[in-house]
């Protein structure tokens, strides 16, 4: 009698395929991506009409795709997979700065900016807001000539990228600091707002019952060299969606106070391992 493939003859079978002479970090990667969904598949006991579900959902969720819009972050977002990338590329130290999630709405080449200056390219109607702070080492050194991109929601809600009617670069900016590590830059005060939910990830959000809201939040991007890139943000203590993030960046340590127009956020970096 001749034996039957079993699920594990399979999946060997598919692993073996690949050649790791070729690129042995790419096989490393395929081979446990196929080993964890094949493991899915089976606990899960997928059926031929949900496979298909999945695939269409992935076929929406590329088309949504843009220039402008990135459909895939904002689901790896959702998911809490860019949350976790996140934790075990950056590892802070006890006293680094916490990481949280790029988000999909980073924007290269924002303009340098004098220290002091407001991001708000057209007029600032939103309740101002002075950012403040230092950013130092490990160790309690403060570091000149960190650079800090920032950028943040307008005050209706949106990105400069998802409003047609938006001067390029509104709330956007990039900062370098002096000796003394100190940055001051000016906005307004973020708000609360919903990501994207006309797309396949808005409906997955409302099939299983969650929130699409992400707390009061501003970006920033610091690098130097010799030291981490640090992708963070500063999220409002005031905000109603702290515990309900849809893309689970809230870390308590980046929670700060932003009432009476000013708000103090200090950074610190870690030495890079390299």
């Amino acid at each position: 009698m001749t034996k039957k493939i079993t699920t594990q003859d399979h999946l060997a079978e598919v692993q073996a395929s690949f050649d790791e002479q070729q690129n042995p970090r790419l096989v490393e990667i395929l081979r446990s991506a196929v080993k964890h969904l094949y493991a899915f598949v089976e606990e899960t006991k997928l059926t031929r009409e949900e496979w298909m579900m999945g695939v269409e959902f992935l076929t929406a969720t590329g088309q949504k795709c843009d220039d402008v819009r990135q459909e895939f972050i904002l689901l790896s977002d959702t998911l809490g997979v860019s949350m976790l990338v996140e934790m075990l590329n950056q590892m802070p130290s006890d006293v680094a700065t916490d990481p949280t999630v790029f988000g999909p709405f980073y924007v290269p080449g924002a303009p340098e900016m004098a220290m002091g200056s407001s991001i708000a390219r057209e007029g600032n109607d939103g309740e101002p807001l002075v950012f403040s702070g230092t950013v130092r080492d490990a160790t309690g050194k403060a570091l000149e000539h960190a650079r800090l991109d920032v950028w943040q929601v307008a005050p209706n809600g949106l990105y400069d990228v998802q409003d047609p009617d938006s001067a390029p670069y509104n709330y956007r900016g990039v900062f370098e600091t002096g000796p003394d590590g100190y940055f001051e830059i000016l906005t307004s005060r973020p708000v609360d707002y919903l990501i994207p939910t006309d797309g396949p990830v808005g409906q997955m959000l409302a099939a299983t019952g969650r929130l699409a809201w992400r707390p009061a939040h501003t970006h920033f991007m610091v690098t130097r060299p010799g030291f981490k890139t640090l992708i963070t943000h500063a999220f409002d203590a005031d905000s109603p969606h702290l515990s309900s993030d849809a893309v689970f960046g809230v870390r308590e340590s980046l929670i700060i106070d932003m009432n009476g127009g000013t708000a103090v956020f200090d950074l610190v970096l870690d030495v890079t391992d390299e």
